[in-house]
């Protein structure tokens, strides 16, 4: 059976509320879930001669962005709880997906910096300034962080939050979509 998780995460990020899978082995309700799931997917990349040189990169980069998930939603959940989680490995190559439903990017920098005021100028802060929703903490680098690794390793990256995207392949691009996703969601190739 082929599954496209690339259509069923855009899915999960766009149906009500009501109609979503929990039962679904790509929900992950908590962040020990998210762990046990993302060591798991360490493992299985480790498991393929070409994945296993970027398997540390590639679990870094899946697991910030899943850890923000949960770190600025918390108790702020608008309606589903967690994070969609998946991966594919396909040959040598591998497609990992992340979502969630919680406040998005605009939402969550306008705690600390309230003059933005849409989702594309939020995004452009989001990868490229040190600036954290959770003041005073000294954090801010994570975004950072996957945009640098995505480069580096010629990785290619969609993040999405509201009705903006950001790619990231070769060149870094903020471009404003008509789709408006609710929270964020992130497709990462290797």
């Amino acid at each position: 059976m082929d599954i496209n998780i690339e259509k069923l995460v855009y899915n999960w990020t766009t149906l009500e509320a009501d109609r979503i899978d929990v039962d679904s082995n790509y929900y992950c309700q908590t962040r020990d879930i998210f762990q046990a799931r993302l060591e798991k997917m360490t493992i299985m990349l480790s498991k393929n001669e070409k994945l296993n040189q970027s398997k540390a990169l590639l679990s870094a980069i899946a697991g910030e962005i899943g850890n923000n998930s949960f770190d600025h939603n918390l108790g702020n959940w608008p309606d589903v709880m967690g994070i969609f989680f998946g991966y594919e490995i396909l040959g040598d190559k591998c497609i990992i997906v992340l979502a969630d439903r919680g406040l998005g990017i605009l939402k969550t920098l306008q705690r600390v910096k309230p003059a933005l005021n849409n989702h594309k100028d939020a995004l452009n802060v989001a990868f490229t300034q040190t600036i954290s929703s959770r003041y005073p903490e000294r954090r801010g680098n994570g975004l950072k962080f996957v945009k640098d690794s995505v480069k580096s390793k010629k990785f290619d990256l969609i993040f999405i939050s509201g009705n903006a995207e950001i790619n990231i392949n070769k060149i870094f691009e903020v471009k404003k979509i008509t789709k408006n996703i609710k929270g964020c969601l992130a497709i990462i190739k290797s």
